[in-house]
């Protein structure tokens, strides 16, 4: 009868969380900022049938990085913990802060149990009444989570993103120029993201009970004084990625 191959738990630990940082840094970056109105998400997203963003419930949002697949199982999740809460209670008992510590125990389990943990950071963002209220809650790969305050940056190389979006950070900013700051921490001094290579999503105060808005292509052209994708563009950005999914092996799948 052969040994058990033996690996030191604190070796196995460290591994799993190379492994995790490795792909998560692969995702492109996504970042979140307060505004006088509420709080903007943003990401780098060529995919136009992928959402990193969305909606979990009346004042509440999710978006993530890394592998989709496992982010969005996470989402679809927190809207099922969500709605069962809001119907067995009351709206006003769902609370980011909670649908956060469960997410955190979830991936944290995986992490510590699981020999492949997930491959995701979520941010999960809470609306409040007032400024003061805003919630932005950033859950990492090993399950590990932190109350973040003005920012947060999933995904990439988070440290340049975040020093270049806090130099830009004014308390009670504009849309417009959170956006603008936003899009420019993204891309960094080399680079320059287009309205069709970007996702973005409010949640406002002034928008009503169901706070979640996109923020449409044509109105981050105009923000960012920029011209919007032309269907000709449209088309062809769709035919390079079917042609490069059907190069890609049937069992593998890219960070987003």
């Amino acid at each position: 009868m052969s040994m058990p191959f033996y690996v030191a738990p604190e070796q196995l630990m460290r591994d799993k969380a190379d492994y995790a940082r490795k792909n998560i840094a692969r995702g492109r970056p996504l970042v979140a900022t307060l505004y006088d109105d509420g709080i903007l998400i943003a990401a780098e997203n060529t995919s136009r049938t992928l959402k990193k963003i969305s909606e979990i419930y009346d004042r509440i949002a999710f978006a993530g990085v890394g592998k989709a697949s496992e982010f969005d199982a996470l989402r679809q999740n927190g809207i099922q913990t969500a709605e069962v809460t809001g119907y067995n209670y009351s709206r006003e008992d769902v609370e980011a802060r909670t649908l956060a510590n469960n997410y955190a125990q979830i991936i944290g389990r995986v992490f510590t149990h699981e020999m492949k943990p997930f491959e995701v950071e979520i941010l999960v963002a809470e609306l409040g009444h007032t400024a003061e209220e805003d919630r932005l809650f950033h859950i990492f790969y090993d399950g590990d989570w932190s109350d973040d305050e003005d920012l947060a940056v999933l995904g990439g190389d988070p440290e340049p993103i975040a020093e270049r979006l806090r130099a830009s950070f004014k308390k009670g900013w504009k849309l417009e120029e959170a956006v603008k700051a936003s899009v420019a921490a993204l891309a960094g001094p080399d680079r320059t993201l287009t309205p069709d290579v970007l996702e973005a999503a409010v949640l406002g105060r002034s928008v009503g009970r169901r706070a979640f808005r996109r923020l449409e292509e044509a109105e981050l052209a105009k923000i960012l004084g920029t011209a919007a994708a032309t269907p000709a563009k449209r088309a062809a950005k769709a035919s390079r990625s079917s042609e490069k999914a059907a190069e890609a092996e049937s069992d593998t799948e890219d960070p987003a």
